[in-house]
């Protein structure tokens, strides 16, 4: 699989291509093995944990956190690795984590699931019930707690907030590629 190609956005519509690492479900942690091409098991959750939706990035981009964006999409059924979903950006629930003894901004996106013939009723965070929001937040943060990392959630942004971010992510990505030898 080749994702270096693959636009951060869909031409044409705005709505974000994401790929999804982990689907809705696993007890397994996915991640994209670059090296090798394929999608490998980070990690098994632990007992009686698991995704509560699909979770996956948006490619050429470049978060805080030196990673792509991290995207939690709403609105599906499960999928599996490797899947791309165009979705509609909701909003951002800002995080930060602890890793060797510094604090890193560690963002998670959400967004709802859209295709041509399927919309979605959620345009914003605001749509989503509190109750649906804390349970997101506090499954990252249990998450996190059961790997020894902090992790703590420190307000959110609008859809706007979202969207810019998302397109500093893409410049951030394109400037350390352009800074890279060829």
């Amino acid at each position: 699989m080749r994702f270096e190609k693959l636009p951060a956005r869909e031409p044409g519509t705005g709505r974000v291509h994401v790929i999804i690492d982990t689907p809705a479900g696993s007890a397994n942690k996915y991640k994209f093995d670059e090296e090798y091409g394929v999608f490998r098991v980070s990690r098994k959750l632990p007992e009686g944990m698991v995704f509560p939706y699909d979770f996956g990035s948006v490619p050429r981009t470049r978060a805080e956190d030196g990673d792509p964006v991290d995207v939690l999409v709403l609105g599906l059924t499960a999928t599996f690795p490797g899947c791309l979903i165009t979705a509609r950006m909701l909003g951002v629930l800002h995080a930060y984590q602890r890793e060797r003894g510094k604090r890193i901004r560690n963002d998670r996106f959400i967004a709802a699931a859209e295709t041509p013939v399927n919309g979605s009723p959620w345009r914003t965070l605001a749509d989503i019930p509190d109750s649906q929001l804390q349970d997101i937040q506090h499954f990252f943060e249990s998450y996190n707690a059961a790997q020894g990392r902090p992790f703590r959630f420190s307000g959110h942004g609008s859809r706007q907030a979202a969207e810019q971010a998302l397109t500093r992510a893409v410049r951030a990505f394109t400037s350390s590629k352009d800074s890279k030898p060829r």
